[in-house]
């Protein structure tokens, strides 16, 4: 039996590889197309590109991770039943149980590599990929010298570029645009540019310097053989800000722990205070657990009550002062409500982080679970097909989990629910094709699934005309 296990779960591995590479490819290959323009005319090192790349590609690891587990499951599964060993091992006493035993231990160990992964790897390289996309999108663009186009993007200078060859530029003419400077203009042969730290460095040959000052009558050319011009440019140079402000996703457990506990210790002091404005200055009976509709029922009563009274007393003063005063209560309280909720809505989003770093690994092996069958049935698809499955589920998965989060997020449904109800919905669903593939019942014909593999038809078969 060990060898049966060892032999299922060595399928897994290569097909696993292979999708998780494919995965991480297209995935790797659309966020840097939506993100190109973010470093393009940046003049940045290529090793920051690569850091940049490498910090993305953790949040890319963690969804390609379970998808490429289905797509492992389908093909192994897949390739044992189109060589007919599934048949052979069950004929041999092999129950569909035993089969799948290695396929889960298999989505069980990666489930526990990325809870890890998730919990302490994913937070640290998503907040410096964070930060690094900030400091990129602070730094000036590198600026582009193109020939023939007045160049404005040099402060307090415009610059006019007549030719180009391979050490420089030619024809090089150069208007001094400050405010408050004697108006120069610089004509010069040909030149070269350099990016400094902070600043361009205009290297001008064979030229000469036209100045007019503020005295119409005062002009002056200097010619000149060799002439530098530096132009100091503000985060010319890419600087590395240190933030130890993180987002929710940027948070380990403990860290989304602490900040859910601080909400609450927030809430308690609200309501701390609501207790003092109600059920010391007002006398009035309200509890913690009235929601915010009854206590304003219950201050609409009290203010009906204490009018009417004052109403009958007639002093006059007193209703006009306790209109006042109980208005400013009222906007007190209702400020003060909006804030729990505020903080409410804040502690779901937190909490729906939390659960978010067990649920997406777990879905391994609920993947497991819905792949060994379809594997079995669909048969000869081939990697095409069990990609095609893969997403197929994956966008339902992802569907359903985005949706969950959005109610999550404003209070409609429970943090728990919204990230665990994806993987109950595809784990009952698994469990029922596992039950049914068990008892050997084929409930769903796959074989139109023909785009692969074409058939050719026999020579006997086709009618040839005298």
């Amino acid at each position: 039996m060990k060898l049966v296990y060892r032999y299922i779960f060595k399928e897994h591995l290569l097909p696993f590889t292979f999708a998780l590479l494919v995965l991480i490819f297209v995935l790797l290959a659309n966020f840097l197309l939506k993100s190109i323009d973010k470093f393009l005319g940046k003049g940045l090192d290529f090793w920051v590109l690569i850091e940049f790349v490498f910090l993305n590609l953790a949040w890319i690891l963690a969804l390609a991770v379970p998808m490429a587990v289905l797509v492992a499951c389908l093909m192994a599964f897949g390739r044992l039943s189109s060589d007919n060993e599934i048949t052979a091992m069950r004929s041999s006493g092999v129950g569909y149980r035993t089969l799948l035993f290695p396929s889960i231990l298999f989505g069980v160990i990666v489930t526990g590599y990325m809870i890890y992964f998730n919990n302490w790897v994913l937070p640290d390289m998503n907040h410096n990929a964070r930060k690094l996309s900030a400091d990129i999108s602070r730094k000036r663009p590198d600026m582009q010298f193109d020939v023939g186009y007045f160049i404005e993007a040099l402060p307090g200078h415009t610059i006019l570029i007549g030719g180009k060859n391979d050490d420089g530029f030619t024809d090089i003419t150069i208007f001094n645009t400050e405010n408050n400077v004697t108006q120069r203009t610089i004509l010069a042969k040909y030149g070269t540019v350099k990016t400094l730290n902070d600043g361009v460095l205009l290297d001008l040959n064979e030229g000469v310097i036209h100045e007019l000052s503020e005295n119409p009558d005062e002009y002056r050319e200097i010619y000149f053989d060799q002439y530098q011009v530096v132009i100091p440019v503000d985060n010319l140079a890419l600087t590395r800000n240190d933030s130890n402000i993180r987002g929710d996703r940027e948070m380990t457990y403990e860290m989304i722990n602490e900040k859910i506990d601080g909400y609450f210790e927030k809430i308690a002091n609200v309501w701390e205070r609501i207790d003092q404005r109600l059920n010391t200055e007002l006398k009035l009976n309200v509890l913690r657990q009235h929601s915010s509709e009854v206590i304003h029922l219950l201050l609409e009563d009290y203010e009906f009550r204490l009018t009417d009274s004052l109403s009958v007393e007639n002093i006059p003063g007193s209703l006009e002062k306790f209109n006042r005063r109980f208005s400013n209560l009222k906007r007190g309280i209702s400020s003060d409500l909006r804030l729990i909720e505020s903080y409410g809505n804040s502690i779901n989003k937190y909490r729906v982080e939390l659960h978010k770093k067990f649920s997406i690994p777990v879905a391994s092996i609920v993947f497991i679970l819905v792949g060994a069958p379809l594997g079995i049935i669909a048969k000869k698809g081939g990697f095409a097909v069990s990609m095609a499955f893969s997403l197929g589920f994956f966008i339902i998965y992802w569907a359903f989990l985005i949706a969950g989060e959005e109610l999550a997020d404003r209070g409609f449904l429970s943090p728990f629910l919204s990230m665990w109800l994806p993987n109950f919905i595809l784990g009952i669903t698994g469990l029922y094709l596992c039950y049914k593939t068990s008892k050997e019942q084929r409930f769903i014909n796959f074989d139109w699934i023909s785009f692969l593999k074409f058939t050719k038809r026999k020579n006997h078969d086709i009618t040839v005309p005298e």
